[in-house]
């Protein structure tokens, strides 16, 4: 019996879970990437190197890493709207309380809470999402949820200059943080998709996670994930302050150009992935990883011609490109995971994937790359950085050959 005929959805509560949820991974993506446009305003303020500024990257990303395993498998085990409706509220309290730090190891400690309440949502809501809706929709659904991500982030920097510069950053921290609140109680009122069939509850944790990494095809999508976010990350950390020290521009100015460049080829990319997936699904089984591939293979170059370029108007258009083409594999990817796991697993499955590709990705490429700046340069730092794109690419298309067994064992 098909996944759906197991599983139905009604259209208007199908509808509404991905209304609802988009606007929380708007916020997800807000309250995450507003901290890079006032990386200048903290670090002047706070008198930290870019290393340390790194650091306040990292400590949300390795909380929110090591919280999500165990969020997920008790998510799978007890039901997943209170998970997201309760860290919803959690971290954005922990982002206005950003606003009320003094000195590094408050904000330090601040960041690391938000990384708490996220976790009870990243690990959850892919999944939460896509099984309202049939397989063959899921790529498109997926890109819709997955477009908050650029919007987001964009909205985060452009917030983040302009409300710092205009009010401090730490008033900032409070306006973008306490919203939350309001969308948390709206999460509480999504309904939770039917899920049949076994759940697995006697397996220990260990094991059932074990047994995630023992399918090659999420193993080899996980791991590419992770090649991603590390330049990714890193990117979307240290590019408003590229742009404010290579052509001068004010934070509010840089925050801006970033976030606008974002939330364009971040939308149009992630929807155009989406959508080509779909439509190449009756094609080839493996559009998903193809369509993922091509993109971050294409992307590549570009990323590295926004660095090296010798025109602000040509950095622009570069970075517009790439972004184009690294957002393509927001939607698919995250499609893939879902087809190649079972029912009685997915929560963990994405809970897995948070923890690995961010434990190689973004929790240490702003700290490495922080580093690497102090020493070599900025620019010289975020190229370097652009080779988890050659890793992500080649990994997906391994994927390829495991694919097709693999999903049809889920």
């Amino acid at each position: 019996m098909s996944e759906v005929a197991r599983r139905p959805a009604g259209l208007t509560a199908a509808r509404w879970a991905l209304a609802v949820l988009l606007g929380v991974n708007l916020l997800n993506y807000l309250d995450r990437q507003v901290l890079y446009s006032l990386l200048p305003l903290i670090q002047a303020d706070l008198h930290i190197s870019d290393a340390r500024a790194g650091e306040l990257a990292s400590a949300f990303m390795i909380v929110y890493m090591l919280a999500a395993p165990p969020i997920g498998y008790w998510a799978d085990r007890t039901g997943r709207r209170l998970w997201i409706t309760l860290g919803v509220g959690f971290w954005s309290l922990a982002t206005a309380a950003s606003g009320l730090a003094r000195t590094f190891a408050q904000l330090f400690g601040a960041r690391a809470a938000v990384g708490i309440g996220e976790s009870c949502y990243g690990s959850i809501s892919p999944s939460f999402v896509a099984e309202h809706f049939e397989p063959r929709r899921r790529a498109s659904v997926l890109a819709v949820f997955s477009m908050a991500i650029p919007v987001g982030s964009a909205l985060g920097y452009v917030a983040g200059g302009m409300l710092g510069e205009r009010f401090g950053w730490r008033a900032a921290f409070w306006l973008v943080g306490l919203p939350g609140l309001a969308l948390a109680a709206l999460s509480s009122t999504i309904s939770e998709p039917r899920r049949e069939g076994p759940r697995g509850e006697t397996a220990s944790a260990w094991s059932a996670y074990l047994g995630l990494f023992r399918i090659p095809s999420f193993t080899l999508v996980t791991l590419a994930g992770a090649a991603m976010t590390f330049c990714l990350g890193g990117f979307a950390v240290w590019m408003p302050s590229f742009f404010h020290r290579a052509w001068g521009l004010s934070v509010a100015q840089a925050g801006t150009l970033v976030g606008g460049v974002t939330v364009v080829a971040g939308f149009v990319g992630s929807m155009a992935g989406g959508w080509l997936a779909d439509r190449l699904l009756p094609v080839t089984s493996k559009a998903y990883l193809w369509v993922s591939g091509t993109g971050l293979l294409l992307g590549l170059p570009l990323a590295v011609a926004t660095v090296l370029a010798r025109d602000l108007h040509l950095a622009v258009a570069a970075l517009l490109a790439a972004e184009f083409f690294l957002f393509l594999n927001m939607g698919p990817l995250n499609a893939a995971i879902v087809a190649v796991t079972d029912l009685s697993r997915r929560s963990m499955a994405f809970a897995a994937n948070i923890l690995v590709i961010h434990a190689l990705g973004d929790a240490v490429s702003p700290t490495i790359i922080g580093e690497l700046s102090d020493r070599f340069g900025l620019a010289a730092a975020l190229i370097a950085s652009t080779a988890g794109l050659a890793l992500a690419g080649g990994l997906c298309f391994w994927a390829m050959r495991h694919y097709d067994r693999d999903a049809r064992y889920a």
